[in-house]
C-alpha cells in the first residue's frame, strides 16, 4: 500500500507537468512546421535558408536550455524544501546569464550574417535567402533568451501552463502573419523569407509580454517583483555556476554539434539540407513527449531529493525509465506509420528532396526509441538528482569522438549516400542508452544541491 501510494504521488507530480510541457512543445513545433510548410510553398531556397538560420537559433536554444536546466535543477530542490527566497535569487542570476547569451548571439549574427551562414553551406542562393531571414531573426534572440529563462524558472516550481498559453498565442500570431507577409495576402507586401522572420519577431515579443505580466502580477507561488529580477545579487553565484555550467556546456555542445551535422549535410547538396529540415521538424513534433519527459522528470526528481526522500527517488527513477521506453516505442511506431502522408504535404519540394526526407524519417523512427530513453535519463533523472556533470561528459565524448568524425568521413571522404551519413549522425541516440542505463541504476547521482541539506543518499 505504501509503494502504491508513493507511485500515485509520482504520477500526480510527473504527468501533469509532462502533459502541459508537451502541449507547449507541440504548439511551438507546430509554428516551426507552419513556417517550413509555407516557405516550402514559396521556394525551396527560402526553406533551406531559413533552415540554416534555425540551426543558429537551435544553438542559442540549447545554450539557454542549459541555463534553464541549471535553474530548474537547483530551484526544484529548494522547492522541495519549501524555501522561496533562494529560488528568487537563483532566477534573477539565471535571467542575467540568459540575456548575456542572447546578446552575444545578436551581436555576432547582426554584424557578420554571411560569415556565419558560410560555416554551414557554400550554396550561394541558400546563403542569400538565409541572410534576409537572419537580419530580422537576430533581434528575436534578445527576447527569446529572457522569456525562455522565465519559463524554465516557473517549471521548477510546477507552474508550466503559462508556457502553453505563450505557445498558443505564438501559433495564432505567427501563422497569420506568415500567411500575410510571405505571400502578400490581406493587402500586406509579399516579403518571402523576410516576412517569415518579421512574423517570428512579433510573436516572440508577445510571448515575452505574456510571461512578464504573469510573473510580475499574477503568480502567487514566488510573488516576484521587477526589482528582484533586475537586482545584482551574487549570494548564490557559486552555487548557480557549480550546478548550471555543466548543463550550459552540455546544451552548447548539443547546439554546436547539430550545426556541425547540418554543415556536413550541407556540403552534400541543397536537396539534402531541405530534406533534413523537413525530417527534423517532423521528428521534433513526434518526439515532443519524449523530450518533455526530461523537464518533467528533472523537476519531479529534484523536488523529491530536496525533500530528502532518497529511497523514493530510487523507486521513482526505476518507474520513470519504463515510462520513457514505452513512449519511445510508441513514438517510433507512429513516426514510421505516418511519415509518407506528412512529407506529402510539402507540395513544392523536388522528388529527390522528398525521397531523402522519407529515408531520413525511417532512420529517425528507429533512433527515437533511444532518444526518448537516453535524453530524459541523463538530463532529467540524473541531472535533477544532483549530478549535472554527467550529461555534459557523455554528450561531448559521444558526439566528437564518434558521431561527427564518422559522419564527416562518410560524407566528405568516402562520399557515401546521404542516408548512410544520416545513420552515423543519429547512431549515438542508441549507443548512449548503454552507459545511461548503467549509471542511472547505480544511484550514485543522488546529491543534495541546496545549502544545509544532507549531501547524498549514502550520507542519509
Amino acid at each position: 500500500m505504501i509503494k502504491k501510494k508513493s507511485y500515485t504521488l509520482l504520477y500526480r507530480t510527473f504527468f501533469p507537468l509532462l502533459f502541459v510541457i508537451a502541449i507547449q512543445g507541440i504548439v511551438t513545433l507546430g509554428v516551426n512546421l507552419a513556417d517550413n510548410f509555407m516557405l516550402g510553398g514559396y521556394s525551396e531556397a527560402a526553406l533551406s535558408g531559413a533552415a540554416l538560420v534555425n540551426q543558429i537559433q537551435f544553438i542559442l536554444q540549447s545554450l539557454i536550455g542549459g541555463i534553464g536546466a541549471g535553474i530548474a535543477a537547483l530551484c526544484s530542490q529548494y522547492w522541495g524544501r519549501e524555501e522561496i527566497d533562494p529560488i528568487k535569487r537563483i532566477i534573477s542570476l539565471g535571467l542575467k546569464f540568459a540575456f548575456l547569451g542572447g546578446l552575444i548571439f545578436w551581436a555576432v549574427t547582426f554584424f557578420f550574417p554571411e560569415n556565419v551562414l558560410r560555416l554551414l553551406t557554400n550554396d550561394e542562393p541558400i546563403i542569400a535567402e538565409g541572410v534576409k531571414y537572419l537580419r530580422v531573426m537576430c533581434w528575436t534572440y534578445l527576447v527569446f533568451s529572457i522569456s525562455s529563462a522565465l519559463v524554465y524558472s516557473l517549471q521548477s516550481v510546477q507552474t508550466a501552463w503559462i508556457g502553453s498559453v505563450m505557445a498558443v498565442a505564438t501559433l495564432c500570431i505567427n501563422t497569420t502573419l506568415n500567411y500575410a507577409l510571405i505571400f502578400g495576402h490581406f493587402g500586406a507586401p509579399r516579403l518571402g523569407v523576410t516576412g517569415a522572420a518579421i512574423a517570428t519577431l512579433i510573436s516572440r515579443c508577445v510571448e515575452l509580454l505574456i510571461i512578464l505580466i504573469y510573473v510580475l502580477f499574477a503568480d502567487k507561488k514566488l510573488c516576484l517583483r521587477l526589482r528582484e529580477l533586475l537586482r545584482f545579487d551574487f549570494g548564490y553565484l557559486k552555487d548557480f555556476l557549480r550546478v548550471s555550467m555543466p548543463m550550459v556546456a552540455s546544451g552548447a555542445n548539443w547546439g554546436i554539434a547539430q550545426a556541425a551535422q547540418t554543415a556536413i549535410l550541407g556540403r552534400i547538396s541543397g536537396e539534402t539540407i531541405a530534406a533534413n529540415a523537413i525530417a527534423s521538424v517532423i521528428f521534433s513534433i513526434f518526439t515532443v513527449f519524449g523530450f518533455s519527459c526530461c523537464n518533467a522528470a528533472q523537476v519531479t526528481i529534484g523536488k523529491t531529493v530536496g525533500m530528502g526522500e532518497y529511497e523514493l527517488v530510487k523507486s521513482y527513477a526505476k518507474r520513470l525509465q519504463l515510462i520513457f521506453i514505452a513512449i519511445g516505442i510508441a513514438t517510433g511506431a507512429l513516426l514510421f506509420t505516418f511519415r509518407g502522408g506528412i512529407v506529402g504535404l510539402f507540395s513544392e519540394i523536388s522528388g529527390d528532396t522528398r525521397a531523402l526526407a522519407l529515408q531520413f524519417l525511417i532512420v529517425l523512427s528507429v533512433a527515437t526509441v533511444g532518444t526518448c530513453y537516453e535524453y530524459p535519463v541523463e538530463s532529467g533523472i540524473i541531472a535533477g538528482g544532483g549530478n549535472t556533470r554527467y550529461a555534459a561528459i557523455v554528450d561531448v565524448l559521444s558526439m566528437w569522438l564518434f558521431t561527427i568524425p564518422t559522419a564527416a568521413i562518410s560524407a566528405l571522404v568516402l562520399h557515401w549516400p546521404p542516408v548512410v551519413t544520416f545513420c552515423f549522425l543519429k547512431a549515438d541516440q542508441l549507443l548512449k542508452c548503454i552507459p545511461n542505463a548503467i549509471v542511472v541504476n547505480r544511484f550514485k547521482w543522488i546529491r543534495q544541491l541546496t545549502r544545509g541539506g544532507v549531501e547524498n543518499a549514502d550520507a542519509k
